[in-house]
């Protein structure tokens, strides 16, 4: 089977030493490169790649909001943090890296590395949580489907309110509320769309239906109330 590799870092030299490393490995076929994390997130989105190789600190998409993303793939690559940063080891396995490798890396550490994540398990059926780009001032950080709590339609564009803060996504509540529809989200007014385990309380009888989450109480359509009773009561 081919082994194609991906190397992501902002740093040429580091970059290219990484690459020149594993090209001579006899298990590695293809080593692909990326300047940063929104490059190796496109070429990683294409499939095939076997192993990605991080840095963290990158500008813009970091090597750990990559990771994140890489949850949302159908065939996603183990993943080996290559970086300077003693620090991010814990976060780092507590986004599923096979190995943390820091710089300046030797050949026989980077070896155990890739040797390991060619053994790990493959999660390719593992459809995983949806991750939805969002810009936060000059830099995109990746929000999970799982972490929105509700959304509240703009226009062309829908609002996703989480516990960290809410974000503009250019995406209609209508387009949201059916692709999400399996995925615990439900349409309780034209303006508003809920995740079902945010909901801490359901309030249907009455003039003014409503459903309660941690932070606001949103109102129900009353076209919808036997639609939301099925969804959240069922």
């Amino acid at each position: 089977m081919s082994v194609i590799v991906l190397v992501a870092d902002d740093e040429a030299p580091a970059r290219a030493e990484l690459a020149t490393l594993l090209s001579a490995d006899p298990r590695v076929d293809t080593v692909c490169t990326a300047a940063g994390g929104a490059e190796a997130l496109r070429i990683l989105e294409g499939g095939g790649v076997a192993v990605a190789f991080l840095d963290i600190h990158m500008p813009g998409l970091d090597g750990f909001d990559l990771a994140r993303a890489l949850a949302g793939l159908r065939a996603r690559p183990a993943v080996v943090f290559v970086t300077a940063d003693d620090a991010g080891a814990v976060q780092a396995f507590d986004l599923e890296a096979v190995d943390y490798v820091l710089k300046p890396v030797r050949a026989e550490r980077l070896s155990r590395a890739l040797g390991r994540a060619l053994s790990s398990p493959a999660d390719a059926e593992a459809p995983g949580d949806e991750t939805i780009p969002v810009t936060v001032g000059a830099t995109t950080r990746l929000v999970r489907r799982s972490e929105v709590r509700w959304v509240q339609a703009n226009g062309d564009y829908s609002r996703l309110y989480t516990a960290s803060g809410d974000h503009l996504v250019r995406a209609t509540l209508s387009d949201l509320a059916d692709r999400w529809a399996d995925s615990g989200f439900v349409r309780v007014h034209r303006s508003y769309l809920v995740h079902r385990e945010a909901v801490v309380e359901v309030r249907l009888a009455g003039s003014a239906p409503t459903v309660v989450l941690p932070e606001i109480e949103l109102p129900v359509s009353r076209r919808l109330v036997s639609a939301v009773r099925e969804a959240l009561l069922r």
